[in-house]
Parts: C-alpha cells; sequence; structure tokens
C-alpha cells in the first residue's frame, strides 16, 4: 500500500512572514496616521472697530442747501409749467403762431382756387396784427414767414410772393408800428409806402412770367387818356413821360393808401372787440366813436 501523505499548500501569493517587517510603499511609508484626528484651524479675522464720525456744521450746512437747490429746482420748473411762467407763454405764442399761419394760408388757397379773393383781400393781414400785438413783433413775423412757407407749399413760389407783397409786409408793418405805440399818421403813411411798394413788385413779377412790360402798357393808356382828356377840353398839349410816371406815382399811393387807412379802421374795430382797446393808441374821434 502506498502510504497517503498530506501536503500543504500555499496561497500563490507570496507568503509574508511575522518577523520580516512588511513591504510597504514610499507613498505609504510617508504618510502616518494619528491617532486623533487634526481639527482645520483658521487664522482668526480681524474685525473692524467700529467708528462714529460726527458731521460738522459747514458739512450739515452744505447738505441742507444741497437739498434745498433740489428743491428750489424742482420748484422753478413748476412755475415755468404755470400759466405766467415763461415755458409756458412760449408754448402758447408758438401755437397761436402756427394756428393763425395755417388759417391763413388755407384761407388765402381757397379764395384764389373759388376767384373770391378780393372780397376777403382786407382780413389777411390780420392774424399778423393780432399775433404782434399779443406777443410781440417777433411772434408776428414768424406768423408771416409761416404762412408764405405754406402757400408756397401748396400754391407754388407766384401766390406766395403775391400774399408777401400785397397782405404779409402790410399787416407786420402795421404790427409793429402799433405794438411800438406809434400815431395813426406815421402808421398809414408807413403802411401805404409798403402796400405801393408790394404792387410794383407784384407788377414786376406778373411782367416777368407773362414777358410782357406791363408798365409799359399802362404808361400808354394814361398817355392815352390824358391826351384825350385835354383834346376834350380844347388844351392842345401833349403830357410828358415824366408827368406820367408822376401821375402813376400818385395814383397808386393814393390808392394804397385809402386801402390802408381803411385797414386801420376794421381792424382797429375788430381789436376793441376782442378786448384789446387798451393796448392801442387810437385818434380821439375814433376812440370816441368805437
Amino acid at each position: 500500500m502506498i502510504p497517503l501523505q498530506i501536503h500543504h499548500l500555499t496561497p500563490p501569493y507570496l507568503p509574508i512572514s511575522q518577523t520580516t517587517p512588511h513591504l510597504l510603499s514610499p507613498f505609504s511609508q510617508r504618510l502616518h496616521l494619528s491617532p486623533k484626528p487634526n481639527l482645520l484651524t483658521f487664522p482668526p479675522i480681524p474685525l473692524p472697530k467700529p467708528t462714529f464720525k460726527l458731521l460738522r456744521a459747514s458739512q450739515s450746512q452744505s447738505l441742507f442747501f444741497g437739498n434745498e437747490e433740489d428743491t428750489t429746482g424742482i420748484s422753478s420748473g413748476l412755475d415755468d409749467l404755470s400759466p405766467n411762467g415763461v415755458v409756458y407763454r412760449k408754448t402758447l405764442a408758438l401755437v397761436e403762431c402756427s394756428m393763425f399761419a395755417a388759417l391763413t394760408g388755407l384761407v388765402y388757397f381757397l379764395s384764389n382756387s373759388l376767384g373770391i379773393e378780393n372780397y376777403f383781400g382786407c382780413f389777411f393781414s390780420l392774424p399778423i396784427v393780432i399775433t404782434s400785438m399779443r406777443w410781440g413783433i417777433a411772434a408776428g413775423r414768424k406768423t408771416m414767414v409761416a404762412t408764405t412757407m405754406l402757400l408756397l407749399v401748396l400754391s407754388g413760389p407766384l401766390k406766395a410772393l403775391t400774399y408777401l407783397l400785397k397782405h404779409g409786409l402790410v399787416g407786420f408793418t402795421m404790427g409793429s408800428l402799433w405794438r411800438s405805440g406809434a400815431n395813426w399818421t406815421v402808421s398809414v403813411l408807413l403802411c401805404a409806402i409798403v402796400r405801393a411798394l408790394g404792387s410794383v413788385g407784384y407788377v414786376l413779377i406778373t411782367s416777368f412770367l407773362i414777358r410782357e412790360n406791363l408798365f409799359a402798357l399802362i404808361t400808354i393808356n394814361i398817355h392815352a387818356s390824358l391826351t384825350f382828356i385835354f383834346t376834350a377840353a380844347g388844351i392842345y398839349t401833349v403830357p410828358s413821360m415824366e408827368a406820367i410816371y408822376a401821375l402813376f406815382s400818385i395814383l397808386v399811393f393814393i390808392n394804397n393808401g385809402s386801402f390802408t387807412f381803411l385797414l386801420h379802421l376794421l381792424y382797429a374795430a375788430f381789436l376793441s372787440r376782442l378786448g384789446m382797446k387798451a393796448s392801442l393808441r387810437l385818434p380821439k374821434w375814433l376812440e370816441k366813436a368805437i
């Protein structure tokens, strides 16, 4: 019989004896475990000490007056928007000038389109006079310029120049003189001269557009009329051209002077009805009549 033998099997890994020290890696050798865990400690954060600064009298006074200046600015802004403020009055004047300019331009455009300009010709200068009396000479100038520009867009340059020469300049002159408190005699004479110059300018523009010398036609007709009158009266003289030109100028001045005098009467009565009689410098006979 073969005797049974018992062999002690060893594990496949290398045996480690108890007498030999454990083979540790360099990292494990460096790591030392302490029996008590170390608590994380942070350096103390220094807290700032509370400081109390007292305001000086000058600093507190500056703060007080700074708030007062802000309050003053707000109050001044509110005062400007009041009915008596500067901004409110300027805005109201601008709106009134634009409304008068739009109304005048529309009425002038419709009257020219319908052929009734001669019936409303005495009212075309009235808005300029009203704005000049209410808001000053600059407001009247703005109304005149705005109306002329509106007619330039609506009707063209000819109608715009016609309005400016025959109505705009007359209204601006009358409003400026009345605003300055000028005498009625001076106002009527200056307005008549401005109206006469505007009529001459209108004839020149029309002559240029139709390629015809209207002044020559006018003087020829006046010369023929005077010759016929002198012949009928038994006066056998031929008037000179200088006399014809002088007579033509006198007739133009008389025509425009009578027209501006009637405008003065009409506008004085109209403005008196609007409650602006105190700002007008009327003659005594007209003031009694009104």
